[in-house]
């Protein structure tokens, strides 16, 4: 399959470096509004610099867009008018209504609009969720420091929108409630941000979001009836804790009742993890590239994208009222 990536910033040279290394794939090229920038990728990659956008879509059956926020919504629109199967970086756009027309567009061409939300192809997270069934609290942090990559938008949309995607697909149905509360420091607009969400299924969850941390942290914490677990999303390291087979509440109350003091440990013990270790950009490339080649849905779709982008706006809404 050919493909071609738009916009090569930093996160676009990561997408043509994983593109030049996949087996089944041919990296064409790629375009930039700079043609510095463009040519110090191809330089890197082995690939031709385009001189336009049409001369790259018409040599390219699918596309990567890692351009910046406010652009994707046209630029994505003119890969899938061209024909092209589109991977655009997350958020999908930075409009509701221009999402959802990204969203038919593909539909009526018959073409892949996949999300670039990489932490569901986070190692950790692919292991964790086998073991999320029926969590009742999550605690968020998404903490980085500043920075100019992601400044175009809000940190709700620049690093929750991450965690937001994550608990939506783990903890599935509708969110019933938001509270929000941030403070822009540094930019023009919020950097600090915190919101609670409450779902339907009466699950909470807890979310932080900063990119204004002298401290790095990607970690989701969830808490179920029978089990705890620690996703480190950062290092990509899971840590799990479960109630031990036979051990009822009645047992430790008994324990109680009786003047003991119950061993924690004979009551729960921990779950080794196995991890499957892949670059998630990598995993997240091959999902797009097979999703193309064989036509089945990717595993982060446009809806998905849009549901992120939904909570994200209510949150940002919540968070202007408040500064209001």
């Amino acid at each position: 399959m050919r493909v071609a990536v738009i916009g090569t910033g930093h996160l676009g040279s990561e997408h043509a470096r994983i593109y030049a290394e996949l087996d089944d794939v041919e990296l064409v090229g790629v375009y930039d509004v700079d043609p510095s920038v463009a040519g110090r990728t191809c330089r890197k990659h082995g690939c031709a610099a385009f001189a336009s956008r049409p001369a790259l879509l018409a040599a390219a059956d699918a596309v990567s867009v890692c351009v910046p926020t406010p652009l994707h919504a046209e630029v994505a629109s003119a890969c899938l008018e061209a024909g092209l199967h589109v991977l655009v970086e997350k958020p999908i756009t930075d409009d509701l209504a221009d999402a959802r027309a990204l969203r038919d567009l593909a539909s009526s061409r018959q073409l892949v609009l996949q999300v670039g939300h990489v932490e569901r192809f986070n190692p950790a997270m692919r292991a964790a969720a086998r073991h999320l069934t029926a969590p009742r609290f999550v605690e968020c942090h998404r903490l980085a420091g500043f920075g100019r990559r992601g400044a175009d938008v809000a940190v709700v949309l620049d690093l929750m929108i991450h965690d937001l995607d994550l608990l939506l697909t783990v903890i599935g149905g509708e969110v019933q409630s938001i509270d929000a509360s941030g403070v822009a420091v540094l930019s023009g607009s919020t950097d600090i941000a915190n919101a609670r969400l409450r779902f339907r299924n009466g699950c909470v969850a807890n979310v932080t979001a900063s990119r204004i941390s002298l401290e790095r942290m990607r970690k989701i914490r969830f808490f179920q009836p029978e089990s705890y677990l620690s996703v480190d999303l950062l290092h990509e390291k899971v840590a799990m804790y479960r109630k031990r087979t036979g051990v009822t509440a009645g047992d430790i109350q008994n324990a109680l009742a009786r003047g003991e003091s119950p061993d924690l440990l004979s009551a729960i013990e921990p779950v080794a993890f196995t991890i499957a270790r892949e670059e998630p950009l990598r995993a997240e490339l091959r999902d797009f590239v097979r999703s193309a080649r064989d036509g089945r849905p990717p595993t982060v779709g446009a809806e998905a994208g849009i549901r992120a982008l939904e909570v994200a706006f209510e949150i940002e809404r919540l968070l202007r009222r408040e500064d209001a």
